[in-house]
C-alpha cells in the first residue's frame, strides 16, 4: 500500500509499505477519508510532544472494515467505522473519571502508532465507533475535531443561554460555535482574517464592552489570550484550547481579577471516546452542520499542496483521499 511517512522533522515521503495485518483484538480498515488539521502541519514541520518516528500521520479517519482479528466479536467486513484516535488503560483515575485522554498510557493514532495517511490502517477494536447510516464519510470524519470541541465546552461548563466568545474562525472555532448553539448558548467568533471571518460570520475584533460567560481561544496567539481574559464576566471561565509556541507561552494574568470576580481558567486537550460518540450523535441528528465546511478535497498524495492551504489559511477544512 502507499502511505505518507514522517521519518524526520521538516519533511515527509510517499512510500510503499506492506498492508498491515490486524492483531487479535484489531481490525484492518480501508481508509475512505482522512481530515487534515493544523496539528498534522505541526507534526511534519516542527514535531510534537507525543510524536514517535518514523510515523504515518493522520488522526481523523473514517474507513470500512476489510479484515478482522480472531478475538473481535460483533463486527463484520464492510462496516463503516470512525476511529477514535486514542487508546487508554481504562482503569486509572483519569479513565474512571471519563478523561481517558489524560491517561498516562494514552497512545494516539498518528503519533504513537500509524495513522490514516495511507490506503489502509489497523485500529484496535476499543477505538472503533460505528458511523450512523445517514452520515457520509465526509461528514463522519468531522467527529474527531468536533470531539475536541465538545471536551472544551464540557470543561467550560457551558450552559444554555450563556454567551461564549471564541477567538479564531478556523475549523475549530466554527465547530465550537456550532456546538455551542446546539447546547443553547450564544456564540461570538473573533477572527482578524477576512476570508475566514466572512465564512464564520465573525467579528474582526472584540467590542470593548463585550463580556462573556465563557471564552475559548482556538488560535495559538498570545494576544488572543490577553483579550479573552479581559472579556470574562464575573464567574466567567477561560478555556485554554490552543497551545502556544514554546518560546512564548507564559500569560501575564491579573490574579486579583480572578480572585475578586471568581473567574476560572481551565485547560482542554484532545478528547475521550465518549466525546466521539456524542459528536457522531450530534452530526447524525443534524444538530451540528459540517458539509459546508469542506473547502478542499484532494488526493492524499497531494499532501504538500494541502499543507500549504492549511499553513496559509486559504482553506476551511481539507479532506484527503488515498
Amino acid at each position: 500500500m502507499k502511505a505518507i511517512v514522517v521519518e524526520k522533522i521538516g519533511s515527509f515521503t510517499i512510500v510503499d509499505l506492506p498492508i498491515p495485518q490486524p492483531g487479535p483484538a484489531e481490525v484492518l480498515l480501508k481508509v475512505e477519508v482522512t481530515g487534515l488539521c493544523r496539528t498534522d502541519l505541526k507534526i511534519i514541520e516542527v514535531g510534537h510532544r507525543d510524536l514517535v518516528m518514523p510515523r504515518v500521520p493522520g488522526e481523523e479517519v473514517v474507513g470500512t472494515i476489510c479484515a478482522i482479528g480472531p478475538d473481535v466479536e460483533g463486527l463484520s467486513e464492510g462496516q463503516r467505522m470512525y476511529v477514535y484516535p486514542g487508546t487508554s488503560c481504562g482503569h486509572c483515575p483519569p479513565c474512571l473519571a471519563g478523561a481517558g485522554n489524560l491517561c498516562k498510557g494514552m497512545r494516539i493514532m498518528g503519533f504513537h502508532r500509524d495513522g490514516g495517511f495511507a490506503e489502509y490502517v489497523v485500529a484496535p477494536v476499543q477505538s472503533l465507533i460505528a458511523v450512523p447510516a445517514n452520515l457520509t464519510p465526509d461528514q463522519a470524519v468531522f467527529a474527531e475535531p468536533l470531539s475536541c470541541c465538545l471536551n472544551a465546552i464540557e470543561l467550560a461548563r457551558l450552559q444554555a443561554n450563556e454567551a461564549i466568545g471564541i477567538w479564531g474562525g478556523g475549523p475549530a472555532g466554527i465547530l465550537l460555535s456550532r456546538a455551542a448553539v446546539a447546547k443553547g448558548a450564544t456564540p461570538t467568533i473573533i477572527e482578524p482574517d477576512r476570508r475566514r471571518r466572512e465564512f464564520s460570520h465573525a467579528l474582526a475584533e472584540v467590542p470593548a464592552e463585550a463580556r462573556y460567560d465563557v471564552c475559548i481561544v482556538a488560535v495559538g496567539a498570545m494576544e488572543a489570550y490577553r483579550q479573552a481574559v479581559r472579556h470574562l464576566k464575573p464567574r466567567g471561565r477561560l478555556v485554554v484550547f490552543s497551545g502556544l509556541p514554546k518560546d512564548d507561552f507564559a500569560l501575564p494574568c491579573d490574579f486579583n481579577q480572578l480572585h475578586y470576580l471568581e473567574q476560572t481558567i481551565v485547560g482542554a486537550y484532545g478528547c475521550s471516546y465518549r466525546h466521539g460518540e456524542e459528536a457522531l450523535a450530534l452530526l447524525a441528528a443534524g444538530s451540528v452542520r459540517v458539509d459546508d465546511m469542506v473547502s478542499h478535497r484532494l488526493p492524499l498524495w497531494e499532501l504538500k499542496e494541502a499543507l500549504a492551504l492549511v499553513a496559509n489559511k486559504i482553506s476551511i477544512k481539507v479532506l484527503l483521499y488515498p
